[in-house]
């Protein structure tokens, strides 16, 4: 169920416009229609509802609640209004928080901000986005401290706001990039923000975890802490040598730079050095890489042998139906050989591999949101499925 603050959202944009919708749904009140009264004409109209609350009473619950919603919510329970008007107790609520006690984040001024930034990514500035960003960002912190809240799936669960947190921080930290390449004060922002994610959510989803983790390391180096940004790969893939991206990721820094340290040698060298590992995972992605650069180099005979590589680099491929609740109903494993087939020498790991593909449990995958979209379609999850 979404929050009162997303619902609003969602009434001024799909149906303030559209007058057949209006007519239907009825007017409403918004926070909106509160800006222009004083704070006196704001207590009056809750005293016509019934309410009767003062800076001190509500200072008491604002110190304990995340939004206003959970304030409101027993107001309205106790008013004889009903239907619209009732709206009006909600609203007054948040307004006087937000004036009265701005040191205060709530869930609805942080869903206020997180919109405002989209609105000004959508006009082209990053920076802009970035600078309200990193303010919300800030309200996150203080609402995880103050409910005592430690993962983003229960800070959602509570916030169902019109964007989740587990999409939006995404979202900032790409972004945050974009505005670093305008100012360096991004890329410091970019470091702590990882950093505070990483110790804060250690148990988070592993893809994110992944990518946050590329995100610093990727933001040390470009702020030329080279050797930083070395020791965090050492330290995680001395973890976990398998992890296929973490090898290319530390590979990109010597290639795709901006900080004056591109090095193809340094780049080759640890690409090499991943796709050595026996279950590297995404080794095709690896042997991509690796012909890229040799294509680069005009080193064609060693790029053909690595696209070759590449396409043998994932023979199974894995289909499934998924019903609407997620419940997998169908899995088919396929093999994909390439173009030249593949070589007798390698036909003994195909049986382990397709052990390994029929005997893994199946899970409901969680996709993140830049990351090729699994219906096939060839988008983003966020801008197909995810949309």
């Amino acid at each position: 169920m979404l929050s009162w603050v997303a619902m609003e959202r969602i009434y001024e944009r799909e149906v303030l416009p559209d007058a057949r919708l209006r007519k239907r749904a009825g007017v409403r009140p918004l926070r909106d229609h509160a800006k222009h009264l004083t704070d006196a004409e704001l207590l009056a109209k809750l005293h016509s509802l019934d309410i009767d609350i003062d800076q001190a009473w509500l200072e008491q619950r604002c110190e304990r609640a995340v939004s206003a919603e959970e304030i409101a919510g027993p107001l309205i329970d106790q008013s004889r209004s009903h239907g619209q008007e009732s709206d009006w107790i909600w609203i007054g609520v948040a307004t006087l928080w937000r004036r009265w006690f701005p040191e205060q984040p709530s869930f609805e001024e942080l869903d206020d901000k997180m919109q405002a930034g989209y609105k000004l990514l959508n006009s082209g500035s990053a920076v802009d986005a970035c600078r309200i960003w990193l303010e919300a960002w800030s309200n996150v912190l203080c609402l995880l401290d103050k409910a005592g809240i430690e993962s983003i799936e229960a800070f959602d669960e509570r916030f169902r706001g019109t964007q989740s947190l587990f999409n939006w921080i995404q979202d900032l930290e790409s972004e945050l990039w974009n505005a670093g390449l305008e100012d360096r004060q991004f890329h410091s922002a970019r470091v702590a923000l990882c950093e505070e994610g990483l110790r804060r959510f250690p148990s988070a989803d592993d893809l994110m975890t992944e990518n946050r983790r590329r995100s610093l390391a990727e933001s040390y180096f470009e702020l030329g802490e080279v050797e930083k940004a070395e020791a965090l790969y050492r330290e995680w893939l001395a973890a976990d040598p398998c992890w296929g991206w973490g090898w290319i990721g530390w590979s990109d820094c010597y290639r795709f730079t901006r900080a004056g340290q591109v090095d193809l040698n340094r780049c080759e060298q640890i690409l090499r050095e991943g796709i050595a590992i026996t279950r590297v995972r995404d080794r095709a992605d690896i042997a991509d890489r690796l012909a890229d650069l040799c294509e680069e180099q005009g080193r064609d005979q060693e790029a053909k042998e690595f696209r070759r590589q590449s396409e043998r680099g994932a023979p199974v491929g894995i289909s499934r139906t998924v019903s609407s609740t997620g419940k997998v109903s169908r899995q088919k494993a396929q093999f994909n050989f390439g173009g030249e087939g593949l070589p007798l020498n390698e036909l003994s790991s195909v049986a382990e591999v397709l052990r390994e593909t029929l005997t893994m449990p199946i899970v409901r995958q969680k996709v993140g949101r830049n990351e090729p979209c699994p219906c096939g379609s060839g988008k983003k999850f966020k801008k197909c499925c995810g949309a």
